[in-house]
């Protein structure tokens, strides 16, 4: 990411931020275990995310939380009206139909509240869609993916109001699938859309012939802590939507309504929802302008948008020009053979042998004239003829 993210400027130079490579990492965890200490980094990935938040989250986004803040309170006030409590009229439903319409025919005050409820909800969605216009394709799929785990739980809890107690298989399928259908939305789809969109990005924007600025550049563009935000939005949607249901699941005569059911529906959904504003906009805060939409690479291909990756370069001998043993990936990491006797294992310049866990050296001897150069020296020269 650029300062004050790619695509987003500001004026103000206390705005600009700092690089994610450049943010400390804790030791909590490695000093228990070394193994551990990708944790570490994870949780200083998720404080980098806070800070952007802190940051660059404006009155746009103040107002978009707002909006379905006020969503949820009045979509679940009850008090002093009854209607949600009371279980209302069972044998009216839907929301058009005259005489048959439930929504129609609810108290005068929980209809004003319902109506003014819906109003934010569309203003919220209407802002969502206007301001983060590259994710509008993947914010259309997360709805969707949001509007099954609704369904699923609805359904669920008609065939049996005490879900998921005394329930069996068929019972919880409709959960299943709509979760099924949401994790191949947001995982397979979207997750993708992002990633190979952020690959792409990396590669082209920020190639360099010294191997440390590409590995600072994908560092500094990691979506590990995004991709973890996914998996805990789907479970707190979870959470709210089965609440939602669970409270108001049982018959009127049956409802024991249950007001901590109604809080925990309501502090899940503006969780799940905060989490939502985030997963959107934070794919457009790092690549912003720089990219025109977030597409898988298959995506790009169907819509005849080709992008030539970059291949897998042999390093040469800046004294001879003689191919030598280092090589550029296509991520643009340099790895040479291990040089340990009886090691066939090989590497990152700088870091461990896969295979013997010895350090790699950052030079590499040519075997046509026998200099010793850098290995960053051996790659990014152009013939002058």
């Amino acid at each position: 990411m650029e300062q004050a993210g790619e695509g987003v400027t500001t004026t103000s130079e206390e705005r600009l931020m700092d690089r994610l490579s450049d943010y400390s990492i804790g030791n909590r965890f490695s000093k228990i275990n070394q193994n551990l200490g990708p944790i570490d980094i994870l949780f200083a990935e998720i404080k980098y995310n806070f800070l952007l938040v802190r940051k660059f989250w404006g009155v746009k986004e103040g107002v978009m939380i707002g909006l379905f803040v006020a969503g949820f309170f009045l979509g679940t006030w009850d008090f002093g009206i009854g209607e949600i409590s009371g279980g209302g009229d069972y044998n009216r439903w839907g929301i058009l139909g005259g005489e048959d319409s439930g929504f129609l025919h609810m108290k005068d005050l929980a209809l004003i509240l319902s109506l003014l409820s819906v109003i934010c909800w569309a203003g919220f969605v209407v802002m969502l869609w206007n301001s983060y216009p590259i994710m509008r394709e993947n914010m259309v799929y997360l709805l969707i993916g949001m509007g099954f785990i609704q369904f699923g739980n609805i359904k669920s809890h008609a065939d049996n109001p005490s879900f998921p107690w005394e329930s069996g298989i068929g019972g919880w399928i409709w959960v299943l699938v709509s979760n099924l259908v949401m994790l191949f939305l947001s995982i397979f789809v979207v997750r993708r859309a992002v990633v190979e969109t952020r690959d792409i990005h990396v590669q082209r924007k920020h190639s360099h012939p010294d191997p440390r600025v590409i590995e600072r550049a994908w560092k500094d563009h990691s979506l590990v802590a995004w991709s973890l935000g996914i998996a805990i939005w789907i479970i707190v949607l979870n959470i709210s939507f089965w609440s939602s249901a669970h409270s108001v699941a049982p018959s009127p005569g049956d409802l024991d309504f249950s007001y901590p059911l109604s809080f925990l529906y309501m502090f899940s959904g503006i969780l799940a929802t905060f989490l939502l504003l985030w997963i959107v906009w934070f794919p457009e805060f790092m690549l912003g302008s720089t990219e025109a939409r977030i597409q898988s690479s298959r995506a790009r291909e169907v819509s005849g948008e080709v992008f030539e990756a970059k291949k897998a370069e042999q390093g040469r001998c800046p004294v001879c020009n003689q191919n030598t043993t280092a090589v550029q990936e296509a991520t643009g990491e340099i790895s040479i053979p291990c040089e340990s006797d009886d090691c066939s294992g090989k590497g990152v310049t700088g870091s461990e042998c896969e295979k013997c866990g010895d350090r790699l050296p950052s030079r590499v001897v040519c075997a046509n004239c026998g200099s010793n150069t850098p290995v960053g020296s051996h790659f990014g020269r152009v013939e002058a003829w």
